[in-house]
């Protein structure tokens, strides 16, 4: 598999991406729960002013989430160089420098928003970064999503502890980390909070870190660009700390993802299971009224 995947990741960036529409709408029409899903995600996010406008941005989001998996493979498998050349430009990295000159630590956001894959590996180019991993599924995937996230300065921890620890101890160091602000918190790291209108468990351990640490905050998203162009990463500051009260932590992180995919919501994982309910979680406060 890990041959193919290396002969697919030499194709250019717009024909990945035109496999990728394939794709998307391949998994969008299989039997399943993925279509459904998505339809409400989009439908009930309040972004469209009618129900065409829903189905319109419901049509560009198939195609967007299949090039989201295509370029993956790029990302993963092509030359670091490579790379680093698909991103055509950025919009407020000199927050990040002035940050970083001020020997700061960094936590970057990043949503399930465009290319988000290619930020850490762009900061890493000339930074040390570190985030948590997860194990997928399939384990035959774990090397190869190693190997590829794990470029440059960038290194992986686990997501216990340890993994904390690490995180904790680099921010300390002035260095920089990153979190999925919109991943489905664990049931002992989240609370509700309103994310599009409807509530999502948020994850809120980094806003416990950031108190620790002083870490600037930054919201950053890789827009893909049409027809293969590449990537333009964009940088919004957080401009203030994230509040000591959890649920208000957790309101905050979302304000501030929902900002960023309004600017390019076609570019959102609305099949992502945002809304789900973990184990051992309690029910969401509109469900327990």
């Amino acid at each position: 598999m890990t041959v193919f995947l290396k002969l697919v990741a030499r194709l250019p960036l717009p024909i990945l991406h035109g496999l990728g529409i394939l794709l998307g709408w391949v998994v969008y029409l299989a039997p399943g729960r993925h279509s459904g899903r998505m339809r409400t995600n989009i439908f009930s996010s309040g972004l469209c002013k009618d129900a065409r406008a829903c189905r319109r941005l419901l049509h560009q989001s198939i195609a967007e989430s299949g090039k989201a998996f295509m370029e993956l493979i790029a990302f993963w498998l092509c030359p670091y160089e490579k790379v680093m050349k698909l991103v055509k430009g950025t919009t407020g990295w000199e927050h990040i420098d002035a940050a970083l000159a001020a020997g700061k630590g960094l936590i970057i956001f990043g949503p399930h928003l465009g290319g988000f894959e290619i930020i850490s590996q762009y900061y890493a180019q000339h930074h040390p970064f570190t985030a948590m991993y997860k194990p997928p599924r399939n384990p035959r995937l774990g090397p190869l999503m190693l190997a590829g996230r794990q470029r440059g300065l960038c290194r992986l921890v686990p997501t216990d502890m340890s993994g904390v620890r690490a995180l904790l101890a680099a921010l300390k160091r002035g260095e920089g980390i990153g979190m999925l602000p919109d991943q489905v918190a664990s049931s002992g790291d989240g609370v509700w909070a309103p994310f599009f209108g409807r509530q999502a468990f948020t994850p809120t351990l980094v806003a416990s870190l950031q108190r620790k640490t002083g870490a600037a905050g930054f919201f950053a998203t890789a827009e893909r660009l049409s027809w293969g162009r590449g990537f333009h990463i964009h940088i919004l500051p957080m401009h203030t700390a994230l509040p000591e009260d959890k649920t208000a932590a957790a309101t905050l992180i979302n304000q501030y993802s929902e900002e960023l995919i309004r600017r390019f919501p076609a570019q959102y994982l609305w099949i992502y299971n945002r809304y789900k309910r973990p184990g051992g979680a309690p029910p969401p406060p509109d469900a327990a009224s």
